[in-house]
């Protein structure tokens, strides 16, 4: 319960406005529980509506998708685009194509990338974008028609110094190749900078396929050695998820010093108690688009297991939850505490629900929430808008310098707005309020009530 009044009207407000938006509630409300311990020392925001206005997106965008599929008949899918806070850049954010795209978590995601935007320092606001659509299954020639037919709507309201989408699930090289493409032919001119997430041959930053994973295991090597004057060395991992985010996690850590020995899918998760062999994982997931299931047949004295929740049953030092939203509730989150771990980092947005992350900061786990530990794809994403504005690419070690130069940042921020908050350690709080409190202050700045 909000102790605060003026935040329990907002809330309220929120809940009653949108009822059904359950995974925005739930972010909105995260968000403001933090503030709610350091709400009476700003009293500038109550006086001049900060808070409701924050919590209400500037823009949101929906239209239909009409397409044609391999046999002729014409498909119609929903787009969105939620323009959420222009505040301190240019809207910046994802799309993500997947069956359960809807406004709420559209809403929670872009909510989510205003503080994550935040955090990274750069120039960028927030937003979030995406549609019902599910290219798995799908021809190149149908995810190529589905493009075109999103970005000739979605064209209109974007640019490189207005909006710039990234991809996100389901929106991978591929998909991002074919929406520049088509933005390109109608807009005519070359504007590099309206996508991020490119191809090398077209304006793309090295590291950015890499880049959430990489920054995930930064900024907990970071949180382990100020908290706990520990590393990665020698730690068992369990990661969920096998995309890019999970994938590039285990290469990282894996240098680190971890061994990682477990990854998921949607149907099931993989244990391999030698360590994942990460060439294997790449071959079936990055070149065959295959499922998880395949590997536990290619490599000896791995197993596959159906339900990929199982994955936390696995005992480990480390939890890197890589997969979606809400994947570990309350019960997961004890069994991952009774299980010996010491810390969780989250790769996906949102992937712990509250009541798991109330039972690992009670069992003194270190906590480093989404919104600072999957900061790296986007920090990049703002380093390939950078090299796109100055017509130059940089070399994998000078953007793998910079990004890990960013989270290690991330992490000192975050853990010093803790200590200011009187909460040292809490790195929820920490990123809520150092996230918030940039935007805030720009809001009263600029006039923008």
């Amino acid at each position: 319960m909000l102790k605060s009044e003026y935040l329990q009207n907002v809330y309220t407000q929120v809940v009653t406005r949108d009822p059904d938006q359950r995974e925005f509630h739930q972010a909105v409300l995260e968000v403001l529980e933090s503030l709610d311990q350091v709400i009476g020392r700003f009293p500038q925001y109550q006086e001049r509506g900060i808070v409701e206005t924050f919590v209400e997106p500037e823009r949101m965008i929906c239209f239909r998708v009409p397409w044609v599929d391999d046999q002729g008949h014409v498909q119609v899918n929903r787009g969105y685009r939620i323009q959420f806070s222009s505040t301190i850049g240019p809207y910046k954010g994802g799309l993500r194509f997947h069956p359960t795209v809807n406004l709420s978590i559209l809403k929670f995601l872009g909510f989510e990338q205003i503080l994550k935007n935040s955090l990274t320092g750069l120039p960028m606001g927030g937003a979030k974008g995406g549609a019902d659509f599910d290219p798995k299954g799908k021809s190149d020639g149908e995810v190529m028609r589905f493009c075109q037919s999103f970005m000739t709507e979605l064209n209109r309201h974007i640019g490189q110094f207005v909006d710039v989408p990234a991809g996100d699930i389901g929106v991978g090289g591929r998909e991002i190749g074919y929406l520049f493409g088509q933005y390109r032919r109608i807009r005519g001119s070359y504007d590099a900078g309206v996508l991020t997430g490119k191809g090398l041959a077209f304006g793309g930053s090295l590291v950015r396929t890499e880049a959430t994973g990489y920054g995930l295991c930064y900024i907990t090597q970071e949180m382990l050695r100020v908290l706990k004057n520990d590393s990665f060395e020698g730690k068992t991992v369990v990661i969920s998820g096998s995309g890019n985010v999970a994938i590039f996690a285990t290469e990282k850590a894996t240098q680190l010093g971890a061994k990682v020995v477990a990854l998921s899918d949607s149907n099931g998760y993989i244990h391999d108690p030698n360590g994942i062999n990460l060439d294997v994982v790449k071959d079936i997931k990055l070149n065959r688009r295959g499922r998880i299931r395949e590997y536990a047949a290619e490599v000896p004295g791995s197993t596959y297991h159906e339900g990929f929740r199982g994955i936390w049953t696995i005992p480990c030092d480390i939890a890197l939850p890589c997969a979606t939203q809400n994947e570990i509730d309350g019960d997961i989150a004890e069994t991952i505490v009774k299980n010996g771990a010491m810390a969780v980092a989250e790769g996906a947005n949102m992937p712990c629900r509250p009541e798991a992350i109330r039972v690992f900061q009670e069992a003194g786990l270190l906590f480093a929430p989404a919104k600072a530990a999957n900061a790296g794809g986007v920090a990049t994403s703002g380093l390939e808008m950078s090299q796109n504005s100055i017509r130059h690419a940089w070399t994998f070690e000078e953007v793998d310098e910079k990004l890990k130069g960013i989270m290690v940042n991330i992490f000192h921020n975050i853990y010093n707005a803790s200590i200011e908050c009187g909460v040292p350690g809490d790195l929820v709080v920490g990123a809520n309020i150092a996230g918030f409190k940039k935007v805030a202050d720009v809001m009263l700045a600029q006039g923008t009530i």
